[in-house]
């Protein structure tokens, strides 16, 4: 079950972006998204905290929250996951969801680069092959369109997220053993859905009104890719361990790009599905090294980026 459930996380974080296209299609602004979707993932969270009181626990017992605490969780969702979700779907409405989730899948590589120059980990032969494939490869993402579809500030926004979700990884890093997951995890939606809140408030309101179809994607993105996501991620991390974990949400841009081209009709060329599929096995390359030797200090690496969730216990960036 325990690798059933990862692939199923990575499913259900790989549809985001397409439901996000339907979104737009049906006249959601990407502020109207992002509040609805963090509102109501941080109100499904918080129902199931309410209803399972066991999940407020740790394996060590009840948690001791300090003010310190949950301002860090709300904090991780009000600057850091706030930010990352605005430049991820402004990006989307720039550009196709395949390229995008290819660029954003740079962030395991990121957060590599990070951890060794804050020495938290070390730079290894491996490693450096890894990171100079990736770089390649997500080069030929770039620029295997020929120049004819590529927008350069849909893809300076993507790199911005993924830039951004390695920060927020980093600092997640200093409380996610400390906190239960799916409490961190409703700490950050809320937070999130603050700051896109206040947002909406000065900038006089999130948009028009949303029409049935609208609600639908909307739904499908708060239920779906991110609270079905980030628990099914958690469960399928129990049994299986962070780097299989890691490894196998590698999956989830084969979703996107499966999906993109099955509703979206959008394709890769065969320069950029090579990039592609470097950038990819460079990301499972990292997770592979890492299980063959504990870092210093390795990072943890939060379950949405996907611009997912919160951040869950482990070793290795989760991809």
């Amino acid at each position: 079950m325990g690798p059933a459930l990862c692939l199923l996380s990575a499913a259900c974080f790989g549809a985001l972006p397409i439901f996000g296209k339907f979104a737009y299609a049906a006249g959601v602004t990407p502020a109207t998204l992002l509040l609805v979707r963090f509102a109501l993932a941080a109100a499904i969270l918080g129902a199931l905290l309410l209803l399972r009181p066991g999940l407020r626990r740790t394996a060590d017992g009840p948690v001791r929250l300090t003010p310190g605490l949950v301002l860090t969780g709300l904090g991780l969702g009000a600057v850091g996951y706030a930010t990352q979700a605005g430049l991820y779907f402004a990006a989307l409405r720039r550009m196709d969801a395949s390229p995008l989730s290819l660029i954003l899948y740079t962030y395991p590589l990121l957060v590599t680069v990070a951890a060794v120059l804050l020495r938290r980990d070390r730079l290894t032969r491996a490693r450096a092959a890894a990171l100079t494939a990736a770089s390649a490869g997500t080069l030929l993402v770039l620029l295997g369109t020929g120049g004819a579809d590529f927008d350069p500030l849909g893809a300076v926004l993507g790199f911005g997220a993924a830039a951004t979700y390695t920060g927020y990884i980093l600092v997640a890093d200093t409380v996610v053993h400390r906190l239960p997951p799916v409490l961190l995890s409703a700490l950050v939606m809320a937070g999130a859905a603050v700051t896109l809140t206040g947002h909406a408030l000065i900038t006089g309101g999130p948009g028009p009104g949303a029409g049935p179809r609208a609600w639908l994607w909307l739904a499908c993105i708060a239920v779906v890719s991110t609270v079905a996501a980030t628990l099914t991620f958690f469960a399928g991390l129990r049994r299986t361990g962070p780097s299989t974990a890691a490894i196998l949400s590698t999956f989830e841009p084969v979703v996107t790009t499966a999906l993109a081209a099955l509703t979206l009709h959008e394709s890769l060329t065969p320069v950029q599905l090579a990039g592609g599929l470097l950038v990819l096995a460079s990301a499972a390359v990292l997770q592979l090294r890492r299980t063959a030797a504990v870092p210093v200090a390795a990072p943890v690496a939060p379950p949405g980026h996907r611009d997912g969730a919160a951040p869950a216990p482990q070793p290795a960036t989760q991809v």
